[in-house]
């Protein structure tokens, strides 16, 4: 059974309305073991077409993860990604800015980041936080120093359109990109939270910030709503995936990538006439 991604997809131009859209969805597999087969059927299949496409050389990929905390985007990157060839693909997880980074405008430390053609480039957290955390904590916006012009009410319109013009742009020379939003309940990821401290292994994972961060629930949740009503594009889209159940969403995910790869056709370069004719020669000199 084939996944429709374009279920998830955000229309251009479309309100989001987060409490309407829905974190929960009926799972495209059976079991676990059906889960684990389909995922590894998706694996394999991304293996090949990434094969192709980094020989193909003529588009790069971008993917860009974003979610509230416990919502999944580690698991998934691990798990859908888990075959790809490290030559042709690199994960960058954006935290607090540098001092350095901070010279510079809020798109400049992503850009140093984007993938060459032909690879496959994931940011784990993205240019995006500068229209989410920043607008649920305003003084990290004015601790960047912008001229006080810059820090009128018309501040996420201007960001919102600088980010639509760069992934024009990046569009327009053959950088494709996809947005992935998790979307998780507030209660699974209570669940996840609880399960992180009554977990030893996973103790690491949690901290008192992320309770924090928890009490302004609703203030990310419009946050993401004006960011996903401004910003999914034709050239650009976001997919607001339904992230309670961690396995549905990576076999969403994964399909969303798998047509996008085949969108692009990347075929292996074909050799002419006389190229084959000198592996031929080469060829013989081996066998010798």
């Amino acid at each position: 059974m084939k996944i429709d991604g374009d279920r998830f997809r955000v229309a251009e131009g479309k309100k989001v309305r987060l409490k309407k859209w829905p974190t929960a969805v009926k799972p495209f597999y059976r079991s676990k073991e059906h889960y684990q087969a389909i995922l590894a059927e998706h694996v394999e299949e991304l293996q090949r077409l990434q094969n192709r496409f980094y020989a193909h050389n003529r588009y790069a990929l971008l993917l860009i993860f974003q979610a509230m905390d416990a919502a999944g985007k580690d698991g998934a990157i691990k798990h859908v990604l888990s075959g790809v060839n490290p030559q042709g693909c690199q994960v960058f997880s954006f935290k607090h800015p540098s001092a350095k980074e901070l010279e510079h405008d809020f798109l400049w430390r992503t850009s140093q980041c984007l993938p060459e053609r032909g690879n496959i480039g994931i940011f784990n957290r993205s240019y995006y936080e500068e229209v989410l955390i920043a607008r649920v904590h305003p003084e990290i916006v004015r601790a960047e120093n912008l001229p006080e012009e810059c820090l009128d009410e018309k501040i996420w319109d201007r960001r919102y359109q600088s980010i639509n013009a760069l992934e024009k742009h990046l569009h327009r020379n053959g950088t494709r990109i996809i947005k992935f939003f998790l979307h998780l309940s507030k209660e699974e990821q209570r669940k996840r939270f609880l399960a992180r401290i009554d977990d030893p292994d996973k103790n690491w994972k949690f901290n008192e910030g992320d309770l924090t961060e928890r009490e302004r629930w609703q203030d990310y949740l419009k946050a993401y709503e004006e960011c996903l009503s401004a910003t999914s594009t034709k050239h650009a889209r976001w997919y607001a995936v339904p992230a309670d159940d961690k396995k549905n969403a990576r076999l969403i995910i994964s399909q969303v990538i798998l047509d996008a790869l085949n969108d692009m056709k990347p075929v292996l370069p074909k050799l002419d006439a006389k190229r084959k004719k000198e592996l031929q020669a080469l060829r013989k000199r081996l066998v010798r």
